[in-house]
């Protein structure tokens, strides 16, 4: 790569950050609001200790938090961590899909999921719901990406039923105890967007990630044994999107023999 290219490039993901860092600051807005049934678009930013509302120069990603130190302006309370940690997360993932998946209409469509699976995942941590309108949002993905790849139409028609089938099955024959109506719907939706062998890696991943941190959590924090397991889910939706494919060749390549 030249010089030049590497300069264009380098500028290429500083502008993606950015809109990241933007994207995640409205995510902040929806984790706060939805589970509260309140409008995310009406109703102006505010201090959730004093009321102040904040100004354009209060409301810039990431900049405004160190600006002002994690405090309010007004009130000088501590503003929760969470802002700054959604609004970076969701920036450096959508440059690391870039980086991992180039620059394609895939790409866009693999950094709105991210976005998503962010929301859902701190709405179901503290809530232990995943938002109806949020799976919406992730089926809607999956229609535009079938529509963009009909030529493998079945792959994601299998993706839209086949993980979600069996978590449904685990659903009613527990009664939700085992898992969470919301998950099998999570799982339909994206198995739509990502076809059925991402679906499955992503379903074995989530299972993996929640069998290891979930025990650690409850250690750590002395809390019950009660589950939210989309966050988990969403951690092995996003694994298998970035790294599902590569994953799979090399488990499949060790059952291949070499020739001769």
């Amino acid at each position: 790569m030249t010089t030049d290219g590497f300069i264009v490039e380098l500028i290429l993901y500083v502008v993606t950050f950015m809109y990241g860092i933007v994207i995640g600051s409205f995510l902040n807005v929806c984790i706060l609001r939805i589970p509260a049934g309140e409008s995310i678009a009406k109703e102006r930013s505010h201090c959730m200790t004093c009321g102040y509302q904040l100004r354009w120069y209060d409301l810039v990603p990431l900049f405004s938090y160190l600006f002002l130190g994690g405090k309010c302006r007004k009130c000088k309370s501590h503003i929760s961590l969470q802002y700054p940690l959604v609004e970076a997360l969701n920036g450096v993932l959508y440059v690391l899909i870039f980086l991992v998946n180039g620059w394609s209409i895939d790409s866009v469509i693999y950094c709105l999921l991210t976005s998503a699976l962010i929301t859902l995942s701190v709405i179901d941590f503290r809530t232990y719901e995943i938002p109806i309108g949020i799976n919406w949002f992730i089926l809607a993905l999956g229609l535009i990406h079938l529509f963009l790849n009909l030529g493998d139409w079945v792959e994601y028609v299998i993706g839209l039923i086949g993980v979600s089938g069996f978590v449904y099955i685990l659903y009613a024959a527990s009664k939700g105890r085992a898992i969470g109506g919301g998950d099998v719907k999570l799982m339909g939706a994206a198995g739509l967007l990502i076809g059925w062998k991402l679906s499955i890696l992503a379903f074995f991943f989530g299972c993996c990630f929640g069998s290891v941190i979930h025990p650690i959590r409850m250690a750590v924090s002395k809390q019950g044994h009660r589950l939210a397991f989309g966050p988990y889910l969403a951690a092995g939706i996003l694994t298998a999107v970035l790294w599902g494919n590569q994953f799979l060749s090399w488990y499949l390549g060790l059952f291949t023999a070499p020739v001769g």
